[in-house]
């Protein structure tokens, strides 16, 4: 009765992680001869798993990455694909991402491209890093609407916030005067203070013409490339290798 008593006070106190350890223990026996160091000591652990798993639950949640279950220790490192394993290792840290730099990932259609950007987006969650994912065409149309209705300074807030912002598919819609604006504001709001990762069928080279505007697109590239991890991949399209 007494540890009952007790699971229901640690629940009230929001320490759900330790009244389910403790409530465990009570269906252990064996449990009994450690210490009550040692087991006051297992509570604790449990409680901080516990919330350590609730936080990554709600970081992605609120990422909304296409690809949830992607995982950077899953990575196909085939030969035609062009990755460097060692790169990929030190990318894993996410010290890339606490110094602010950005990753550009290119490649043909089908290549793995959103997949990986969602498992770095993952990676970074799981060190506590809030992240968003978008895809660029859906932000784009987002932007105009909020341009419209007035919630333009709430959403480029809510993308200035975010410690990894994913953009996807950048290059597959046509770029507008008011678009091109909303990009460079965008990303200059994220210079020297957090990182984006772009994934894009078309190669680097060629982002400066599909932004259009000359002074504009060296706005925007200037800074996203020189602070920037470039992982241009290669290889046929993994749908058509899984059919």
């Amino acid at each position: 009765m007494l540890i009952q008593q007790t699971i229901s006070q640690l629940k009230q106190l929001k320490l759900t992680g330790m009244a389910v350890s403790l409530e465990r223990q009570a269906t252990m026996p064996n449990l009994l001869a450690l210490s009550f160091d040692e087991r006051v000591g297992m509570l604790v652990d449990e409680e901080i798993c516990y919330r350590e798993n609730r936080r990554l639950e709600r970081l992605l949640k609120v990422a909304k990455m296409k690809f949830s279950s992607a995982c950077i220790e899953d990575v196909d490192y085939g030969s035609r694909r062009g990755l460097d394993r060692s790169l990929i290792s030190g990318l894993m840290t996410c010290e890339w991402i606490r110094h602010h730099q950005n990753m550009l990932i290119t490649g043909a259609t089908g290549c793995g491209k959103t997949w990986l950007g969602c498992a770095f987006g993952n990676q970074a969650a799981r060190k506590g890093l809030h992240v968003l994912y978008r895809r660029t065409p859906r932000l784009l149309e987002g932007l105009e609407v909020a341009h419209a209705d007035g919630s333009l300074p709430k959403l480029r807030l809510q993308l200035a916030k975010a410690d990894l912002l994913i953009l996807d598919d950048w290059g597959l819609a046509p770029l507008n005067a008011l678009a091109r604006s909303d990009l460079l504001e965008i990303i200059d709001d994220r210079v020297g203070c957090s990182s984006t990762i772009i994934t894009s069928q078309l190669p680097v080279d060629a982002w400066h013409q599909y932004i259009g505007d000359p002074t504009l697109a060296d706005a925007i590239l200037d800074r996203l490339i020189h602070t920037s991890h470039r992982l241009p991949l290669k290889g046929e399209s993994m749908r058509k290798m899984k059919v």
